[in-house]
């Protein structure tokens, strides 16, 4: 359970599936949701919404990532707005982000927003709970699942290793790549077990690399159980092999 999960009980819900609690919301959230809007109207909702620095003004102002206009100057202008003004509302606006996440269709803006107002602690769990509702099977749309997993590159953690794991049978070639990278960049010798069995049932031939790659450079050697069979799969790379020493090096073994 996250961090926050105790806020969302009792947290408002999203601009767009009901009226904001606070009626001063209302109008400005509207017309800030409102993609074919007078631009200069939007703009000035925005503002409205972003001074005032409530929980609602920042679910409200969360629609705003919602959809991309033109020019994309202006677009942006107005995202960065949303995103100030989500900002200035403080840890009020996380559960509205955290609910945002979980339908939307990109992550960009609520990942950034999640950065900065929580703290290292906070961020991770809260990114771990977020994976943990998506599955290795197939989806629609992979991006949130994506953003996530490279998200949690950057944070080293025996949790985030273990909430990445399963993806790394995950049915997209895409999403298993990036967990493969995840999984590195948490630099613990415990993942080689996962990643002999993946070289083992893996089709593709850049994850397959991939993964002799980063077991190569890191120079961790694998148990003597998993040698023979990691030795058999890397035919299939571009020229690794085991070697006496149970290390992954580059070049026919000897």
């Amino acid at each position: 359970m996250g961090f926050f999960d105790f806020l969302r009980k009792s947290s408002p819900p999203p601009a767009g599936s009901a009226a904001p609690t606070d009626k001063k919301v209302a109008g400005p959230a509207r017309v800030a949701a409102d993609k074919r809007a007078q631009t200069y109207d939007r703009l000035e909702a925005l503002q409205q919404l972003a001074e005032m620095k409530s929980g609602d003004a920042a679910a409200a102002l969360m629609k705003r990532f919602t959809f991309v206009i033109d020019p994309s100057i202006t677009d942006q202008e107005e995202k960065e707005i949303a995103f100030q003004g989500v900002l200035a509302a403080g840890k009020d606006a996380v559960p509205s982000v955290l609910e945002f996440c979980v339908k939307a269709e990109a992550l960009t803006w609520p990942m950034k927003i999640l950065r900065e107002l929580l703290d290292d602690d906070e961020y991770r769990d809260e990114l771990i709970v977020l994976l943990g509702r998506h599955d290795t099977e197939y989806a629609r749309n992979v991006e949130p699942k994506l953003q996530i997993i490279a998200a949690l590159e950057a944070v080293v953690d025996d949790d985030v290793r273990d909430a990445v794991a399963p993806f790394l049978e995950d049915v997209n070639e895409t999403v298993r790549f990036h967990a493969v990278q995840t999984t590195f960049a948490n630099n613990d010798a415990a993942c080689v077990p996962a990643l002999v069995a993946l070289l083992e049932a893996e089709e593709s031939v850049r994850i397959k690399n991939k993964v002799a790659e980063g077991l190569s450079f890191r120079g961790w050697a694998l148990p003597e159980e998993l040698r023979a069979k990691a030795a058999a799969t890397l035919r299939d790379t571009a020229g690794y092999s085991v070697g006496p020493d149970g290390k992954i090096k580059k070049g026919p073994s000897y």
